[in-house]
């Protein structure tokens, strides 16, 4: 069973981390440019934006969960050494500063677009940076969580 649910909880993971930053590559470089370039009314990007942040906020939470779930599964199934506690730490930082961001612009697209400041228009282009970074440390994590099973495995 702790196989199974363990499986469910990485997929879920990559899962949820693969469609929220994959969403915001596709928001970024073809919907937002679709968007303008076809000249949408303001009602159908309000609608794509509160469409896409409800899925981002669905995904955040499976995230979270399975996040929470895979560090202590990891951190308990062998002794990982320090490099993998500081890859780990520097992802799940990214991952907050990320989440912050998130919270940040939904909170944001209830205001008035003349009332919103600087970091509105910044805060995709980093939450995607950051993404791109969770995702190679989660590779880096696993590569490290590998070898540490490895001398147990001989």
């Amino acid at each position: 069973m702790s196989f199974a649910l363990r499986d469910l909880m990485r997929t879920a993971h990559v899962l949820a981390g693969g469609v929220w930053v994959g969403g915001s590559v596709m928001y970024l470089f073809v919907i937002g440019p679709a968007l303008r370039l076809g000249h949408a009314t303001p009602e159908i990007g309000a609608l794509l934006g509160r469409l896409f942040r409800d899925l981002v906020q669905v995904c955040v939470g499976v995230v979270l969960i399975s996040g929470v779930y895979l560090v202590f599964d990891r951190l308990s199934a062998v002794a990982v050494g320090p490099v993998y506690i500081v890859v780990l730490a520097v992802k799940v930082a990214a991952a907050l500063v990320m989440f912050a961001l998130a919270l940040f612009q939904a909170q944001e697209a209830r205001r008035l677009a003349k009332h919103r400041g600087p970091l509105w228009s910044l805060a995709p282009r980093l939450i995607l940076a950051l993404g791109l970074v969770t995702f190679l440390l989660g590779a880096a994590l696993t590569g490290l969580f590998e070898a540490a099973l490895a001398p147990g495995l001989r």
